[in-house]
């Protein structure tokens, strides 16, 4: 997919590629297809010129966008390895991580090396941090070099080979784990590759007609089919009205995205994709009903991306516990073991840095198949709660909490004084929704929940974390045992 990239950008080199959008909406190209390719090219040329030859690592640690683009163009014509930085991760987990994978090279923006420097205070307020990043090796600057940056990575009129680098490594990214033992997925060439075919397949991007989205796995197939793809605004109000201007035939946004543009009054066209995080048939509801022809829920992880997708209306008709992720994907494999989600083809990772290549990735997710075959999720295997011996697991009975008028809704426990736990449920209203409202409202799906009903019901906006900001738990956890201690306190 990235081979077929890499020649399409030339075949139309004066259309454009990369847009971005005006505090009005309006659509402004970032990058042409011609200047893609350039840039690429020169990213090559000069990696290629310091000396870097497959195999090698990089690290990444650019803002999605054109450049982000090019420098993954670049590692793929070179068989390098990137190893994406995140600034969420905090720096310790960085610094463990990275002695794992020791980079030949950082690449770094502006941004990232301000994060990292003299923007450090700053940038914690937004809970983004990173070491120095010249504890990792020689640094390069890609884009505008600002005072105290590292030196640019330039240009070199230097031929890059073209060879064939078989199905070497393409790309680590850093998933879990602790300090101690950080776990870095590998993905290879091929794996990287069929991913991208799969989204290629399931998206079907149109020539000429602009895509909404800003992962790599959005990016890249759109524009080898043709279709100049738009980054999301970051405003939810510019997002809205760049989705009105722009009338998108496709769109993927993240759970937290769509929320925010909801709220902004956002109107849909075509069909909206969401993943990264849980969504469920009430959020896909209000998409379509903002104007969406499909909305989509895609079930991915870092180890397999995508794994499999379901339609709103197909969600919306599930009647079972649980939580319906659809059918799997083709190519994609399924089984459980001890309860827990087992995926496995062509576009899974093929190891754990470190460890030996094993075919089936380990969700952590606990599921089990329908009368038809599709996959329906149970709860996180770690979020389980054990109340009165009895093991509960939140993702059965979350989704029927997603009530009209309800934002989020998450079941956490919170340890009691005799040292079992209390199953809380925290909901996050909807703006203009009020607790009584929403208390009526829930009454019938919390008596259903039988001995899984919770102890207490806390209403507060619930706490994201990660790039995707999925709900952290554990810090929902610590706010519900906060607010249960203040009312005891008060009585």
């Amino acid at each position: 997919m990235l081979d077929l990239l890499d020649h399409a950008l030339r075949t139309s080199p004066e259309k454009p590629a990369v847009l971005g959008a005006t505090r009005t909406g309006r659509p402004r190209v970032r990058a042409t297809r011609g200047e893609l390719a350039g840039l690429a090219d020169a990213y090559a040329s000069s990696l290629y010129a310091r000396g870097l030859r497959p195999g090698d690592t990089v690290g990444v640690a650019v803002r999605p966008g054109p450049r982000a683009l090019a420098v993954l163009l670049a590692l793929w014509r070179l068989g390098l390895r990137g190893a994406v930085l995140d600034p969420g991760a905090g720096p310790d987990v960085l610094r463990a991580r990275l002695a794992s994978a020791r980079p030949s090279l950082v690449l770094a923006d502006a941004a990232a090396q301000a994060v990292a420097g003299w923007a450090g205070p700053l940038a914690a307020r937004a809970r983004l941090a990173l070491p120095p990043l010249e504890e990792f090796g020689p640094v390069a600057t890609v884009g505008r070099r600002l005072p105290g940056c590292a030196p640019a990575l330039g240009g070199a009129d230097v031929r890059v080979p073209v060879r064939d680098h078989g199905d070497g490594d393409a790309v680590i990214v850093f998933t879990s784990g602790t300090t101690s033992r950080p776990r870095a997925v590998v993905h290879t060439r091929s794996g990287l590759a069929a991913g991208m075919e799969t989204v290629s397949t399931l998206i079907g991007a149109r020539q000429g007609e602009p895509v909404v989205g800003g992962t790599f796995f959005v990016l890249v197939p759109s524009l080898a089919q043709g279709a100049p793809v738009a980054l999301p605004a970051r405003s939810p109000k510019v997002l809205a009205r760049q989705l009105r201007r722009l009338r998108p035939r496709d769109t993927y946004l993240t759970p937290p995205q769509l929320r925010d543009a909801l709220g902004a009054g956002a109107r849909f066209t075509g069909r909206v994709w969401t993943g990264s995080a849980p969504a469920s048939a009430e959020l896909l509801g209000r998409v379509r009903d903002a104007g969406a022809a499909e909305a989509w829920g895609v079930y991915a992880l870092t180890e397999l991306f995508p794994a499999a997708a379901v339609e709103s209306r197909d969600k919306a008709a599930y009647e079972g516990a649980g939580d319906l992720v659809g059918p799997a994907l083709p190519g994609v494999e399924v089984r459980t073991e001890a309860g827990e989600l087992l995926l496995s083809g062509p576009a899974a990772r093929h190891r754990y840095l470190g460890e030996a290549p094993d075919p089936w990735a380990r969700t952590g997710d606990r599921a089990h198949l329908d009368t038809t075959g599709r996959i329906v999720l149970e709860g996180r295997c770690k979020d389980m709660v054990l109340r009165r011996a009895e093991n509960i697991y939140p993702g059965l009975y979350e989704p029927a909490l997603q009530v009209p008028g309800v934002e989020l809704a998450v079941l956490v426990g919170v340890p009691a004084a005799d040292g079992d736990e209390r199953l809380v449920a925290v909901v996050q209203p909807r703006s203009g929704h009020g607790e009584a409202q929403l208390r009526s409202a829930l009454a019938g799906p919390l008596r259903r929940m039988g001995s899984a009903r919770p102890d207490a019901l806390v209403f507060a906006d619930v706490p994201l974390s990660g790039r995707s900001r999925k709900p952290d738990r554990a810090a929902t956890a610590r706010l519900a045992a906060e607010r249960l201690a203040a009312k005891a306190a008060t009585r």
